[in-house]
């Protein structure tokens, strides 16, 4: 069994190279990973993805990764704020131009057929030279599903209808003879696609599989599988990322990377981080984007129970439940290297002002980084 270390994507691919901490920014695509109304949230515009994604070349990020939405969350008003994303496809296409990143699309299975998906995916690929990811959701949004005629599975049919979908995309990008396929969920008559991907065997995927279930299609499938880190304790993160390891390793034959998702908060002390934070959170949040999230989560997704869904709540509106990264460089630092430590291989990164938090993260963060053994200076 070949070890993602060695994997021949490193050649085009940053994600694949031997930091031992790799990093992404997250969610520049949209109105970022917060849920705030303060004024320093972005706001969805090409302009400022392209400044912060050239600062987080700067940074020396690994990946670059959008979200997919087509609507908000909040139930009667269609113009809220929470439903503003730039489409990640074509975001991605155009970021592979201003950065040197891995740059990824996330694609909501259920809103685009296989072939098309494999064609863009491809497209992307070759124009970025090599460096192109694809972050697959399974589809839990009622709402936003409904737009689109397709019908809300339960949660084992969203993962094998996903199952399908990637397996129609590896065949697509990998044959140069038609094929035909015929599923559950998807028939292909005479199917084929060019060109094909520059990376071999294919494009890595992404996914955030949460239940069993979730954890077992990116046991399968994925090569950068997402936890949510419950504790503090490196011994207690490392039993879970292990356990994500084994199962990929003992099941499916192969290995995976671990990543897991942060929200920062960078101040010159802890009470000057706590400060900014209280501000978008509290005096900024926006309660009725919340409430309309975890409607809609507690009715279709199972990617955590509902009584965990409900102590996240300040998590949620500070960066989407991620682990909170809030203090000063040091601190910052430390809580990377506990992360790390737990057996964590990547991390996403938010901010709630994009622009401000790269800078004082290449300033300050960087350097210590590199002190501490976690990344290359």
């Amino acid at each position: 069994m070949k070890s993602w270390k060695d994997d021949p994507r490193a050649e085009t691919n940053p994600l694949f190279n031997d930091n031992k901490l790799k990093l992404g920014i997250f969610g520049l695509n949209g109105i970022g990973n917060n849920m705030s109304n303060a004024p320093e949230t972005p706001n969805a515009t090409w302009e400022e993805s392209e400044r912060v994604s050239r600062l987080a070349e700067q940074a020396g990020f690994e990946g670059n990764v959008p979200y997919s939405r087509w609507r908000g969350y909040v139930e009667g008003d269609d113009a809220h704020r929470s439903g503003l994303a730039l489409d990640s496809y074509t975001w991605a296409a155009a970021t592979s131009q201003v950065t040197s990143a891995a740059v990824f699309a996330t694609s909501h299975v259920p809103t685009i057929h296989p072939i098309a998906a494999a064609k863009q995916c491809a497209t992307i690929d070759q124009i970025s030279g090599g460096r192109f990811g694809l972050n697959v959701v399974a589809g839990w949004n009622k709402t936003e599903l409904d737009m689109f005629g397709a019908a809300m599975k339960d949660h084992h049919d969203r993962y094998a209808q996903a199952a399908e979908w990637i397996e129609i995309l590896r065949e697509l990008w990998s044959r140069d003879e038609a094929f035909d396929y015929d599923g559950e969920y998807y028939t292909v008559k005479k199917g084929i696609s060019l060109p094909k991907p520059i990376q071999r065997p294919f494009p890595p995927i992404m996914n955030a599989g949460g239940s069993d279930r979730g954890r077992e299609f990116a046991a399968k499938y994925s090569d950068m599988a997402f936890v949510i880190v419950k504790s503090d304790n490196p011994e207690e993160m490392r039993r879970e990322t292990d356990a994500y390891r084994r199962l990929a390793r003992e099941e499916y034959g192969r290995d995976l990377q671990v990543w897991t998702l942060s929200y920062i908060v960078q101040g010159d002390t802890e009470q000057e981080a706590r400060d900014r934070l209280n501000y978008y959170v509290v005096e900024h949040g926006d309660d009725r984007a919340l409430d309309g999230f975890m409607n809609m989560h507690n009715m279709h997704s199972q990617l955590m129970p509902k009584d965990i869904m409900e102590a996240m709540k300040f998590r949620l509106k500070a960066g989407h439940g991620g682990y909170e990264l809030v203090g000063t460089a040091d601190q910052i630092t430390q809580r990377l290297d506990n992360l790390s430590q737990g057996g964590i291989d990547g991390v996403l990164l938010s901010w709630f002002s994009y622009e401000d938090g790269v800078n004082r993260w290449i300033k300050d963060v960087k350097p210590r980084l590199a002190q501490a053994g976690l990344r290359k200076a």
